[in-house]
């Protein structure tokens, strides 16, 4: 899945001008509970402010708390970060690396054009729907030696017992020995002869939990 697909569009941005004051940024943080904005020159990407960023800048400034708020523009804290955004042809994989520190990633076009945000909740809640956090089943994590076709057998297996298949997360695929293997599937009736037959196919079962 690209990045693209999950994005925020401009229009249901929030966001803020160059030349408007920290006072108007912390304004807009606080009324719609967000903890950072883009920060746009006209309809340009000129770089992100963030609440920590803010209160960091004031402690290390010298200023008084309304000349801070007042005179300082939103540029002079969100300039470090102008060529923090990605273009949304990024899977959202890699993404979830970029918003580590970040509560939002913005989507820029050509000429520096802003398209909108990626949050790091939205990003997050794909992980979640991929590992099907969000019904109910039957988790069961195994191993399997690393060789061709090892995921196309697992498959077979819960082909044969008609088993319903919620998520198949694999790990390790850096390590040519062995696989981790995740699958979540809805709970029935055939699952001990599911993870039994899983077993005398060369897999080995390391957990089994319901949620």
């Amino acid at each position: 899945m690209f990045v693209k697909s999950i994005m925020i569009p401009k229009h249901n941005c929030c966001t803020i001008q160059t030349g408007e004051p920290i006072a108007a940024a912390l304004k807009k943080l606080e009324e719609n509970k967000i903890d950072a904005l883009p920060v746009l020159e006209g309809e340009k990407y000129a770089g992100i402010i963030t609440r920590h960023d803010l209160y960091e800048y004031f402690f290390l400034s010298n200023q008084s708390k309304e000349t801070f708020l007042a005179e300082v523009p939103v540029i002079e804290i969100a300039k470090q970060y102008k060529d923090r955004f990605i273009k949304g042809d990024e899977i959202f994989e890699r993404t979830l690396l970029a918003l580590k520190d970040f509560p939002i990633m913005p989507l820029v076009g050509g000429k520096s054009e802003f398209l909108g945000i990626v949050t790091r909740f939205d990003v997050l809640e794909q992980f979640q729907s991929a590992f099907g956090m969000n019904r109910p089943g039957v988790r069961i994590a195994f191993t399997s030696v690393e060789t061709e076709g090892r995921i196309a057998k697992v498959t077979d297996i819960a082909h044969q017992f008609h088993e319903h298949i919620i998520s198949l997360v694999t790990f390790d695929d850096s390590d040519k020995l062995v696989r981790r293997i995740v699958m979540k599937i809805e709970k029935n009736h055939n699952i001990q002869k599911f993870m039994d037959k899983l077993e005398s196919s060369g897999f080995r079962i390391l957990n089994v939990t319901e949620d």
